[in-house]
């Protein structure tokens, strides 16, 4: 499966997809993450991508076209709708604080797909255009992650990577390890059975210890 970031800064995104479970996926090639930077797209001589928003308004807005060229550079030449050079299905996730929520739904049907091209806007965000343009190229999925507004769509981008990774066969070592595919609960204790501090106890809850799954689980299932 390949992730395709489109974003002005890949050196933000390679730390964190470059360690831990994410990182060793992507050393067992069960993943592989690739980048286009819009700035390689651009026809003046400063590299410059944004400009000042027509109606005026803050800030700047990304200008369409590199960004468009960077997606078509991911994927190659189209060959079909949602469909990549090679013939495997492609989708592209566009981000905005109105998009629908990302939830582990959206991320089970992400991973049913060989390509997937993640677009990280900036500043005040992309010109439209661009979305209207790539739509004719692919299917596009517009999310929201989480209901925060964040500086660049990098952070939105690295969480759907990392959900949609988790799931694929084999990056967990077992599937049961997916908490969502479990009775799990948000409240979790390992060893030592009890730990002093501040001399109080603070113990492991006893219904943990007893090896019984149906209690356990029914436990887990209140919290």
């Amino acid at each position: 499966m390949k992730f395709h970031l489109i974003t002005l800064f890949p050196e933000a995104c390679d730390a964190y997809l470059s360690a831990s479970i994410i990182g060793r996926a992507r050393k067992e090639k069960k993943i592989s993450i690739k980048y286009q930077n819009p700035r390689d797209f651009v026809e003046n001589k400063w590299g410059k991508v944004d400009e000042r928003p027509y109606g005026g308004g803050p800030g700047m807005v990304m200008t369409a076209l590199p960004v468009v060229k960077a997606v078509q550079k991911s994927l190659g030449r189209m060959s079909g709708r949602s469909t990549s050079r090679h013939g495997r299905k492609a989708i592209i996730v566009w981000f905005s604080p109105s998009g629908k929520q990302f939830t582990n739904k959206d991320a089970d049907a992400l991973a049913k797909y060989s390509d997937v091209v993640l677009v990280c806007g900036r500043y005040e965000g992309i010109d439209e255009r661009a979305k209207k343009i790539l739509k004719t190229l692919a299917t596009v999925k517009e999310f929201a992650v989480g209901e925060a507004v964040y500086t660049g769509g990098e952070v939105p981008a690295l969480a759907i990577v990392d959900a949609v990774t988790r799931r694929l066969p084999g990056v967990l070592g077992k599937d049961a390890s997916v908490e969502e595919r479990r009775i799990a609960s948000s409240v979790v204790y390992t060893r030592p059975e009890t730990i002093m501090y501040k001399k109080k106890k603070y113990r492991v809850p006893a219904v943990l210890q007893t090896g019984h799954h149906a209690n356990i689980d029914k436990w887990r299932t209140k919290r």
